[in-house]
């Protein structure tokens, strides 16, 4: 019975254990991985296309030669 317990024991913290910043580990957990994910989706700066402009376009005013 005592083997049991000292394999249990060093399972390590439990998801329900009070974790950083007032949430539990289990919800740490969830939130490192979830900004992760958000991480993995960012675009390339070269996609980004500022508002206003057009795909190609500058976003410098141009001015018209008439």
């Amino acid at each position: 019975m005592l083997g049991v317990l000292a394999v249990l024991s060093g399972c390590g913290e439990a998801d329900t254990d009070p974790g950083p910043g007032g949430v539990t580990v289990g919800e740490a957990k969830a939130l490192d991985q979830a900004a992760e994910m958000l991480d993995q989706q960012r675009l390339p700066n070269e996609v980004l296309v500022e508002p206003g402009t057009e795909p190609g376009e500058s976003a410098a005013p141009t001015a018209a030669i008439e």
